[in-house]
């Protein structure tokens, strides 16, 4: 029997080939279960679309940090999808200091309305944070953390992971836990609780070893997977059934 594994965060939209081909390997690998995650209003409708035509996949709508001087023009289109009842989710929401292309105050500003709004609408709050932990914290301890939160492509070690988990938010780990520089990584991994961690590709970046250069894909989730569990010390078979499990438990459509 195929194990079988959900992708809590893909760009489905970003796919070269499309998302048709991508989805029909990854279920032929097992993967049966797909967050397709907006950057910005034509992204999150993108998302939505593709969530309309395969009840495998769920969106998650928002708006990433690089976009978020966009917020004014966009507000209103995204709030407009946030009740569509193929969303779960609003982000990919947070900061990107690594690169800022849009301003600090514009991405704290747009950062507070998401966790808003996945207040308001019971929503699981999707987040991105980049060279920002200070910030990161310091804005969802103001704002309240939402009952159901996601690190998107976590990449902090075992401080940070610590700090996380006290507030109530889950982990997803992404390809960058197979890459031999990742041991910080790995060592937060060793210490997450079983059913607060999920497994992501952010295809189509960061394909994991041994795809590492190319295109990332959602069937590559399952290499992600076998990763985490052996950063966990856990059975692959373990880690498959308890990550879908969260990944239907806060992104899954009813």
């Amino acid at each position: 029997m195929t194990t079988r594994w959900a992708d809590s965060h893909v760009h489905l939209f970003s796919l070269e080939e499309g998302a048709t081909p991508a989805l029909a390997r990854a279920r032929a690998a097992g993967v049966d279960r797909f967050v397709c995650v907006g950057t910005d209003l034509e992204t999150s409708r993108a998302s939505v679309e593709l969530a309309e035509a395969d009840h495998d996949v769920a969106a998650v709508v928002g708006l990433h940090p690089h976009e978020a001087r966009h917020l004014a023009d966009q507000r209103p289109g995204i709030e407009s999808l946030v009740t569509h009842p193929a969303v779960v989710g609003v982000g990919e929401a947070g900061f990107d200091l690594h690169y800022e292309h849009s301003p600090r105050a514009d991405q704290e500003e747009a950062f507070r309305w998401q966790i808003g709004l996945a207040h308001t609408h019971d929503r699981t709050l999707v987040i991105h944070t980049r060279e920002a932990w200070p910030d990161t914290f310091r804005v969802l301890e103001a704002e309240g953390v939402p009952t159901r939160t996601v690190l998107h492509c976590f990449t902090g070690g075992p401080a940070e992971a610590e700090r996380a988990l006290a507030l109530g938010c889950h982990l997803s780990f992404s390809g960058i836990i197979t890459f031999r520089t990742a041991d910080d990584l790995r060592a937060a991994a060793a210490l997450a609780p079983l059913d607060r961690v999920l497994v992501e590709t952010d295809a189509p970046y960061l394909a994991p070893v041994p795809h590492r250069g190319r295109a990332n894909e959602p069937g590559y989730v399952v290499h992600v997977g076998e990763a985490l569990a052996a950063a966990m010390g856990r059975d692959v078979e373990e880690v498959a059934a308890a990550t879908r499990a969260t990944t239907r438990r806060l992104l899954g459509r009813s």
